[in-house]
């Protein structure tokens, strides 16, 4: 690894803005916003992928070879990723550092600790919660009904035993029981605040809007009713720094912030992003889960609350997946298989047509695995160029940044037009829009459902939260990453099915609705032989 101070030389970083964390990791200083302001504004490529399987489609991965594939073909790029959450690193998924020679370093301490910014989320959300439970005890001059805290407390980890907690004390004379949860803390409204604010004053005024209680008269509690700003900004202000660290091919990378894209919008911090596109030509990011989530979160909600327009999107796919999506088992994935990589494609194909919706420069990035034959391989290309798209095949894992090249080079064709065109969904801030009107937009436009329908609780929640004067939020889907419905078992690209919103959550801090669909979890739970077992 080369000197930390080395790798911010290579995106003219000066040493006064470097904090070191050891000799491999560092923060860079919000003040260098004041020397790069009027730096022209680099280009945005988002990477993102289709419907994620067991399999592995390797969309971090795509985006650290795709990084070092620009800068081996002289490319001023830079990459900007999420913070690994501590639930899949013990998990199912394990870490999120790319894989073999498409890595990001120091790996282990990426995915662990780092430099403490998830340690100091998970703090100041549980401080919140300290201070309701609080203020409700000595005298509750706030007037909070117990049985109307919604603000959950969080863990960074798996736990399925906190999903649902009774909150009371040994102190019986005082104590107030109630039913609360904990949330993994990539779940927790404050973590998609910290990625969504443009700045610290703007992440310290938004979180202060966060609704965490309601009266006896139904009133809203807010944060900023705590009177804990400051404390606040000291556990968060070292956090709000990005992180800087290196590819094993001493690339320069941001990491910062991590919200799930299942539940939250599954972005880096927005303040990441802005400094790399003042830094370098090119930023590559991604997108947490398939184009469904993370992208349509990315692109309907973080470009317009940040200003941002995406200049070319890369679209992740791998043969196995398919395969998987065409109906083969897993055990059977290496076996050559044609017939069921043609019937999966039509996954690929959904989500290359709603990428279509958002951006006129897409490309499809073939991640091949050692299993992958020629015949597949060729199989595929010839599929995708009859439909007048791009595909390239990238060997970043096997090969490091040489083998993402030809992914490079196509990416920078595209960029080099300099004629890219950025649609959204849905306009923010659109008062003619409904919460169902954009709920319904994004079932049938991007996951393909032929009907939404609301549970009586979710119905109750819309009518309250448009009367409380937030129709105009986004809307941030919670549903499976595992399917394209609401369902994680049904694989491929189903149209016509029914999505079930069966409860809607405000986070009035981050500006989002939530609807909760299926069976999707805030805070999830261990597989039976959890990753941490094989450590």
């Amino acid at each position: 690894m080369l000197n930390i101070y080395e790798i911010a030389k290579k995106v003219n970083i000066k040493k006064e803005y470097v904090i070191p964390y050891g000799l491999d990791k560092a923060k860079i200083s919000l003040s260098i916003y004041d020397e790069i302001k009027n730096n022209p504004d680099g280009k945005l490529v988002l990477v993102t992928a289709i419907t994620p399987t067991k399999a592995g489609e390797g969309k971090t991965t795509t985006t650290i070879g795709l990084h070092d594939g620009l800068r081996r073909i002289g490319v001023n790029s830079i990459a900007v990723l999420r913070e690994p959450s501590l639930g899949p690193v013990f998990g199912v998924k394990g870490g999120a550092v790319g894989a073999l020679k498409s890595t990001i370093i120091p790996s282990d301490d990426i995915n662990l600790h780092f430099t403490g910014d998830f340690h100091a989320l998970t703090s100041t959300i549980n401080l919140i919660s300290a201070i309701i439970e609080n203020s409700v005890f000595q005298g509750n001059l706030l007037n909070i009904d117990p049985d109307k805290i919604v603000w959950p407390r969080a863990l960074d980890m798996n736990d399925r035993s906190l999903r649902d907690i009774t909150v009371t004390s040994s102190d019986s004379k005082h104590s107030i029981t109630h039913k609360s949860e904990f949330v993994i803390t990539v779940a927790s409204e404050l973590m998609a605040i910290f990625c969504i604010a443009n700045n610290e004053e703007e992440f310290l005024d938004r979180t202060e809007d966060i609704i965490v209680a309601y009266t006896y008269d139904d009133v809203p509690v807010r944060v900023r009713d705590l009177h804990i700003r400051g404390a606040i900004y000291k556990l968060m202000h070292a956090a709000m720094n990005p992180n800087l660290v290196q590819t094993l091919e001493e690339n320069p990378v941001l990491v910062h912030g991590g919200p799930f894209a299942n539940i939250a919008h599954g972005c880096n911090s927005i303040i990441a992003t802005k400094l790399g596109l003042k830094l370098a030509d090119v930023v590559v990011t991604e997108a947490g889960f398939g184009s469904d989530l993370g992208a349509e979160k990315f692109l309907d909600i973080k470009c317009q609350r940040a200003n941002l327009k995406p200049d070319a999107i890369v679209l992740v796919a791998t043969v196995r997946a398919l395969k998987l999506h065409g109906g083969v088992k897993f055990d059977d994935l290496d076996k050559e298989n044609i017939e069921a990589m043609r019937a999966g494609e039509c996954n690929l194909w959904k989500h290359r047509e709603n990428m279509d919706l958002f951006s006129n420069h897409v490309v499809i990035a073939i991640n091949r695995f050692p299993s992958d034959t020629d015949a597949e391989i060729d199989t595929l290309l010839k599929d995708i160029v009859s439909k007048g798209w791009i595909g390239v095949v990238n060997t970043a894992a096997l090969d490091g940044g040489v083998g993402a090249e030809p992914l490079a080079n196509a990416v920078k064709k595209c960029l080099d037009l300099n004629d890219s065109v950025f649609h959204p969904l849905y306009s923010l801030g659109d008062s003619s829009l409904s919460i169902k009107d954009k709920i319904e937009c994004i079932c049938h436009k991007i996951y393909g459902a032929g009907n939404v329908i609301y549970t009586d609780l979710a119905n109750e929640q819309i009518k309250k939260y448009t009367e409380m004067g937030y129709a105009d939020l986004a809307v941030c889907m919670a549903k499976t990453p595992n399917s394209l419905t609401d369902d994680s078992k049904v694989l491929g690209a189903p149209t016509g099915f029914t999505v079930t919103v069966r409860e809607v959550r405000l986070s009035a801090g981050a500006g989002f609705i939530v609807p909760l669909t299926g069976a999707v979890m805030t805070m999830p739970g261990l597989p039976k032989v959890p990753a941490a077992v094989k450590m």
